[in-house]
């Protein structure tokens, strides 16, 4: 089955003799389940200059990745949509999918950690600002008619609850380690009930979950984000009372560091979750 892994190849704040900014792949291991720890996983890294972006070099560096990891992988994500396609290029021939997904947390960590302190400790390193990464704004869509939940609540769950996930009646789920966050610290989500319950976690699984969120605009309501750029209405906020639900959600969310969860069951008094998956809304970072 290969293991989850996580792909990024950007342009970095260093610039080569030549003034131009140097280009980095990086690949890590994903947070497979919620007892995955970023220390000790697989990490690979390598720079090219401007001149050599391009899929045949990215395929290279995912060869020489796999002959290093103790695991190929089984699938590997990318949260850059404008590099989709060369990402998709140089996987191809390997015969790994490559998988647009916001959901890239144990990448975002490193990414930011060499942000932080790597990159400012190495020659060539400039302050101006990155490219953006910033992808176009979606519009919402509509979820189909069938997979609609006809009744949902606003919960929340102690951080601590999440230490037997894995123990948990779970259809379809995922997700990761609760790391630097208090075991006391509530954790707010969202529960969706339907008689086709399956099926919409089924249709959820397939959709690369990223994290949901309130939309206040003129026309209230609960946005999900998907894949790169996909966005979903999971349910309007039509009343005063649900929009005053939905912004205590917000607010527990940035107490809890953007982390949050959405689940699907039949019916509030099941015992299982048709599925299950712990969410983080991350900053794309350059």
């Amino acid at each position: 089955m290969g293991s989850l892994w996580e792909l990024d190849f950007y342009s970095r704040p260093l610039l080569d003799e030549n003034q131009k900014r140097r280009w980095e792949v990086l690949i890590c291991e994903g947070f497979a389940d919620v007892h995955s720890q970023a220390e000790g996983r697989f990490r690979y890294s390598k720079f090219f200059s401007n001149s050599e972006v391009n899929s045949l070099n990215l395929q290279s560096a995912i060869e020489e990745a796999i002959a290093l990891a103790p695991t190929a992988p089984g699938r590997i994500r990318y949260f850059r949509y404008q590099m989709q396609n060369m990402i998709q290029r140089a996987c191809d021939p390997l015969g790994i999918p490559a998988v647009a997904s916001r959901r890239t947390l144990a990448l975002h960590q490193w990414i930011a950690e060499r942000h932080q302190c790597f990159y400012p400790n190495q020659p060539g390193y400039t302050a101006a600002p990155s490219p953006s990464v910033a992808a176009p704004p979606p519009t919402p869509r509509p979820l189909p008619d069938a997979l609609i939940g006809q009744r949902w609540a606003f919960v929340t769950l102690e951080a601590s609850n999440f230490g037997d996930w894995p123990e948990w009646s779970i259809g379809f789920g995922e997700s990761f380690p609760l790391q630097g966050i208090d075991p006391s610290t509530p954790i707010p989500g969202l529960l969706i009930f339907s008689p086709r319950a399956a099926a919409l976690a089924a249709w959820l699984s397939g959709l690369e979950l990223a994290y949901w969120w309130v939309e206040t605009g003129k026309k209230p309501q609960l946005v999900l984000e998907t894949g790169t750029i996909d966005s979903w209405i999971l349910a309007p906020l039509p009343t005063p009372a649900l929009l005053q639900e939905a912004q205590t959600f917000a607010a527990a969310k940035t107490r809890a560091n953007q982390v949050h969860f959405i689940g699907v069951q039949t019916s509030p008094g099941s015992d299982r979750f048709e599925g299950f998956w712990l969410l983080q809304q991350c900053d794309l970072v350059g």
